[in-house]
């Protein structure tokens, strides 16, 4: 999966397009994009041997800003607002909800 992504030009290694056969080293900064979310990791160390994913952290440092996460939450909270494909047309319980709803801002704006 790494592998392809570096074919695919998706990782950069300080600045510079990295391929699969990229050797990294302490302080380097990884860039990569995943879940829409531009991450950047700093390598602290590198291990002597293979370690389990649960160690990995001691050996990496996330830099990836908050406001990034930020806005994949309110992503996630934009999709779940809208109605699902396959739906259907509103029904007319539906369509009174947002009537409902666009009468009440409409009420607070005039306050």
């Amino acid at each position: 999966m790494v592998t392809e992504a570096c074919k695919k030009n998706h990782i950069t290694v300080n600045g510079q397009v990295a391929k699969p056969s990229k050797e990294v080293f302490p302080t380097d900064k990884i860039t990569f994009r995943k879940d829409q979310i531009t991450q950047i990791i700093t390598v602290l160390e590198i291990p002597p041997n293979r370690v389990g994913a649960k160690l990995v952290d001691m050996y990496r440092k996330d830099e990836t800003p908050a406001e990034a996460f930020q806005h994949l939450e309110l992503l996630k909270l934009s999709k779940a607002h809208y109605r699902k494909t396959g739906d259907g047309r509103p029904t007319k319980k539906d369509r009174r909800d947002l009537d409902e709803f666009g009468n009440e801002t409409n009420d607070n704006e005039a306050e």
